[in-house]
């Protein structure tokens, strides 16, 4: 007897689903079952063991674990630079009249010309001006977010590819436009909102050096092992630098820079994060299947672990991090105190079903976990008590939901960030 086409569409989900769990790295938790006990620090107590009742009081508070994390996860930054300057590289019509496309270069420290960061932003040609924004990182270099032919190529350090035909560590014509699956700049613009895209690797190159290279190199007193064991690690100097375009932002007149939201997938999802903890200017935070050490409670030590992350990628993090490698319980915070930090603001926590390595049901929790804080404010948080069916997106001013399928950025996450972008960023 024949199959029905329901069923063949059950079995291909199963065997996709099969395939996922098998790339997942082995000798790590996969099952509810198997997450052990844990106690959860209170946001709303404070180190003295004082109850947050009202708003006013949650301001001290938020300043004890605005320093928590500092000392003991992403380190804390140098002593701040004001905004130095910008030139403006290029400006002119693009995508066929639906854009201006201008290449801005940011200069990050006033004692040298590089690092800077080359910002591309896209404006929607309809309204170039006081327009609401999203400040978003991407991994390989701006050039690979869309195939138009006037992006300027990356000239910096960037990890090898093949699939993006990146070799030497050189980026090339063949990564063009390679990565726009994760970049519907179209419909962003068409939706009335500018993009701001910037590559990561413009403020610190992402490999494990020492920190002697990109921001730390010109910043940085100590290098190496003199380093103070609280001293920013490369997330918390990306989201130094979603803090500097943020400074050029409020000097363009292009940008409502008061309706600004900040983007991030996986480690940057890490970063739009602890970018919209420290820079209350932000309006919108999004984190993309960010997980261990961005939206995922540590202590569940679900898929990625804090042992496993400080190993595999040691210079994300301040060194003080590492003292809860296998000792989660022992942090005097987990990652639901980081979403309460952004609070009153707009937060959009995005998971993924497949993506157990980022713990889905983790980052739901942390946002769950954060609405006692966003109610001092009177503001609504998920609004469900479970963890939501996949693909249903839930909650106000908190919002969540879990994806269908892996470890990525799809277009059903961009029209959710934008309904997001439609209730948290105003024209008033």
């Amino acid at each position: 007897m024949p199959r029905t086409f329901k069923t063949l569409v059950i079995q291909l989900s199963l065997l996709i689903s099969c395939f996922s769990i098998m790339a997942l790295p082995s000798g790590f938790n996969y099952d509810e079952e198997n997450v052990p006990s844990y106690t959860l620090p209170d946001p709303l107590t404070t180190l003295e063991g004082k109850k947050v009742t009202t708003a006013a009081e949650w301001s001290a508070r938020r300043q004890e674990i605005l320093e928590l994390f500092r000392s003991e996860v992403y380190g804390r930054q140098p002593k701040e630079l004001s905004f130095t300057r910008a030139e403006i590289l290029s400006e002119e019509t693009a995508l066929n009249g639906l854009a201006i496309r201008k290449q801005v270069r940011i200069f990050l420290t006033d004692k040298k010309e590089r690092p800077a960061i080359d910002l591309l932003m896209y404006l929607p040609a309809s309204n170039p001006d006081n327009c609401p924004t999203f400040v978003a990182m991407n991994f390989y270099g701006n050039h690979t977010i869309h195939s138009d032919p006037g992006i300027l190529l990356s000239d910096r350090w960037v990890n090898n590819s093949s699939s993006l035909g990146i070799k030497n560590h050189k980026s090339t014509e063949a990564a063009r436009g390679k990565r726009n699956h994760r970049w519907p700049v179209e419909m962003i613009l068409k939706r009335g909102y500018s993009l701001c895209a910037f590559y990561y690797g413009d403020v610190d190159p992402d490999f494990n050096d020492g920190f002697e290279n990109g921001v730390h190199e010109v910043l940085d007193e100590k290098h190496g092992d003199d380093r103070p064991a609280d001293a920013w690690g490369s997330v918390a100097s990306w989201a130094w630098g979603c803090s500097k375009v943020m400074d050029y932002l409020e000097t363009d007149s292009a940008i409502d820079h008061k309706n600004v939201a900040v983007f991030g997938h996986s480690r940057l999802g890490k970063t739009s994060l602890w970018a919209g903890a420290e820079d209350e200017r932000f309006a919108l935070v999004i984190s993309n299947d960010s997980g261990c050490g961005g939206a995922a409670l540590s202590r569940r030590a679900f898929g990625e672990t804090v042992k496993r992350i400080n190993t595999s990628f040691p210079h994300w993090f301040c060194r003080n991090f590492r003292k809860y490698n296998d000792n989660e319980n022992a942090l005097p915070v987990d990652q639901h105190m980081l979403i309460s930090l952004i609070a009153p603001r707009a937060v959009y926590i995005g998971s993924a079903k497949g993506d157990l390595w980022a713990d889905p049901k983790g980052e739901f929790l942390s946002g769950k976990l954060a609405e006692p804080v966003y109610s001092l404010f009177g503001k609504d948080g998920l609004g469900v008590a479970d963890h939501p069916e996949v693909d249903k997106a839930v909650g106000e001013t908190i919002r969540y939901h879990m994806r269908s399928g892996g470890h990525d950025v799809k277009e059903y996450d961009w029209e959710q960030y934008l309904k997001a972008a439609d209730a948290a960023l105003t024209n008033e």
